[in-house]
């Protein structure tokens, strides 16, 4: 065996080793996907990312059975996910954020809409992010969603916006259109000046940058 090879296979297995001693639940991987999720994890280590996400993805994945190389790949994609959170939302942000920052991105919402979300609100905005994702996942269009939790999220609580969101899922599982369900939501728990959020989603479309 050439050394660059060998050198290649003794550096996988000594990274595969310290990720398990580090934190025994990768031990779960197989052999294939324990080494790169472990260089992933210790280049976000040393960038000052939160890592627990990034095991939590790498676990999901084995639990479903994928094959290592797509586990690795989908924890890669959540650490470069982290990091755009973290330039949008600046290096203070809480590792709860970053993760719902992450979400929303993935949803489609541009780095604008973090960008506002930021300077709208004082106390931690990770409940508005994931509110976001969430309208997002149950067929609202970005546009609509991001608009909705701009337009609340200076002056709403955390527990109005989950109410929003409970009400939302709530009408569409009805079988009302999600942005129908957006304003109606909007409307009945902030009232009827709510409703022209959609409108302002029209014009403003910052679901890309």
């Amino acid at each position: 065996m050439p050394r660059s090879l060998a050198a290649a296979g003794a550096l996988a297995a000594l990274l595969a080793a310290t990720a398990v001693a580090q934190d025994p639940r990768l031990g779960r991987l197989d052999a294939t996907a324990r080494p790169l999720v472990a260089g992933v994890i210790d280049s976000a280590r040393a960038a000052g990312l939160p890592t627990e996400p990034l095991v939590q993805r790498a676990l999901e994945g084995a639990t479903k059975g994928a094959p290592g190389t797509l586990i690795a790949s989908a924890v890669q994609r959540l650490a470069a996910d982290l990091g755009r959170a973290r330039a949008v939302l600046g290096a203070g942000a809480t590792p709860p954020e970053l993760e719902a920052g992450a979400a929303a991105l993935r949803a489609g919402a541009g780095p604008a809409v973090l960008a506002q979300l930021r300077r709208s609100r004082r106390q931690t905005i990770t409940v508005p992010l994931a509110v976001l994702a969430d309208l997002v996942a149950s067929g609202v269009p970005v546009d609509s969603a991001a608009a909705a939790v701009l337009a609340l999220a200076a002056s709403a609580r955390d527990a109005d916006l989950i109410d929003l969101r409970r009400a939302v899922e709530r009408d569409i599982a009805l079988g009302a259109a999600p942005t129908a369900a957006t304003a109606a939501a909007m409307a009945g728990v902030f009232g009827a000046d709510a409703l022209h959020v959609n409108a302002g989603a029209r014009d403003a479309r910052p679901g890309r940058p």
